[in-house]
């Protein structure tokens, strides 16, 4: 894309975090932005806070991705309200971390359900909207954990496993289409993600910033060329 000018983007989990970093980024590129989460309280904040910097270009919804038809309610909001959709950033999900003889049934589908099949979900709605409009594009972010597995990530590298497999395939199927597809994977990034202190390991670790960049770069490339995973890593990480 020469320019997001415009463009309608949907960035689930674009309250806070890597999300909010990439809507604000889009809409200082011009786009049109939807944004979910799961508390209302959060999307009225958050909308609030852009739509001041940006009046006009910035929507937002409460959804949960886990739930199918609560991701067709959010497309269908994204369609009222902006009349399409062009972009796509599966940033939504979750973390629980531990040995899998402490992990509970809830905790498995969690992970799996949020990571994984939220994202399905989400490519699946924008699919059709992608082809009214003659081609889109579908950020990925994943993590680092989806290409290496680590003790007490047994869930979540599932989730992410499945979720770079997914989208390798569907870089695939789409590809004719009109329709590119990339993964970005960072590692360490310093949010208050799962249960984590956003300002620990500040002074080491990715910002949301970065990765909103690399998003960026990313949908500027060339209609030629798609680059498929992103892989990002502090560049001086904590010494173990």
């Amino acid at each position: 894309m020469n320019t997001l000018e415009n463009k309608i983007c949907l960035v689930t989990g674009g309250t806070r975090g890597i999300g909010r970093a990439i809507a604000e980024m889009l809409l200082g590129e011009g786009a049109l932005v939807v944004v979910c989460g799961q508390r209302p309280e959060g999307i009225s904040q958050a909308v609030a806070e852009m739509d001041a910097r940006w009046p006009g270009k910035v929507r937002g919804k409460a959804a949960d991705v886990k739930d199918h038809e609560a991701v067709a309610s959010l497309f269908a909001f994204a369609d009222r309200e902006f009349g399409g959709l062009d972009v796509l950033v599966n940033n939504a999900g979750s973390a629980k971390f531990g040995n899998i003889s402490q992990l509970s049934i809830e905790d498995w589908h969690g992970m799996l359900d949020g990571n994984l099949s939220g994202a399905f979900y989400c490519c699946r709605e924008a699919m059709p909207r992608f082809a009214a409009r003659g081609g889109g594009f579908i950020v990925n972010i994943s993590s680092l954990a989806g290409k290496h597995a680590f003790a007490g990530g047994a869930a979540y590298n599932a989730s992410k496993f499945g979720l770079n497999g997914m989208s390798e395939a569907m870089m695939l199927d789409v590809r004719y289409d009109n329709v590119r597809v990339s993964t970005v994977m960072p590692g360490s990034v310093a949010t208050a993600f799962g249960s984590g202190d956003a300002a620990a390991g500040a002074d080491w670790k990715v910002y949301p910033e970065d990765v909103a960049a690399i998003v960026k770069m990313l949908l500027h490339m060339p209609g030629r060329t798609t680059v498929s995973q992103v892989e990002v890593r502090p560049s001086r990480p904590k010494r173990g």
